[in-house]
């Protein structure tokens, strides 16, 4: 009985796939979703839920955990991960495709984070930049009034 149990927790580490259900990049997928497509950066699958189902069972399976932010959108909504997971969103569609939504989880990669600093370091240069010019239109305008009124105090 012994070799039985420590058989089957060898065997429970070695095949963990049979112990878990489906997920690509820690998110778990919805059982019964039809696959269209999965690749190293994404999958996509339909479901046969509707699209209130489909974010209930998100939002209950990332409950709990920081730096998670939904949006609504007008034709979908947006789950996305702000910190560092390996996934970056699940885009869970408003319309039915094929008796379905479709669900599309994307994978966290260097371009959007790349893209997310140049982006914020570009903000904050113009920023910089539209305060040294405003202060410095500002102190040519002082300057001037200063030497104006300095020059009718002397006559």
């Amino acid at each position: 009985m012994r070799n039985i149990i420590l058989v089957l927790w060898i065997l429970l580490f070695l095949f963990p796939c049979y112990s878990m259900g489906e997920d690509f990049m820690g998110v778990p997928l919805i059982p019964n979703s039809k696959i269209i497509s999965k690749g190293d950066k994404d999958i996509q699958f339909v479901v046969n839920m509707s699209h209130d189902q489909v974010l209930k069972f998100y939002k209950d399976v990332l409950k709990g955990q920081a730096d998670i932010r939904i949006r609504e959108w007008k034709d979908s909504t947006y789950i996305e991960d702000d910190g560092n997971r390996k996934w970056h969103s699940i885009t869970i569609y408003r319309k039915p495709i094929n008796d379905g939504i479709k669900v599309v989880i994307k994978k966290d990669n260097w371009t959007w984070i790349m893209g997310t600093l140049i982006l914020r370091y570009v903000g904050v240069f113009f920023v910089l930049m539209t305060l040294f010019i405003a202060l410095s239109v500002l102190g040519k305008i002082v300057s001037t009034i200063v030497k104006k009124i300095e020059s009718k105090q002397e006559s």
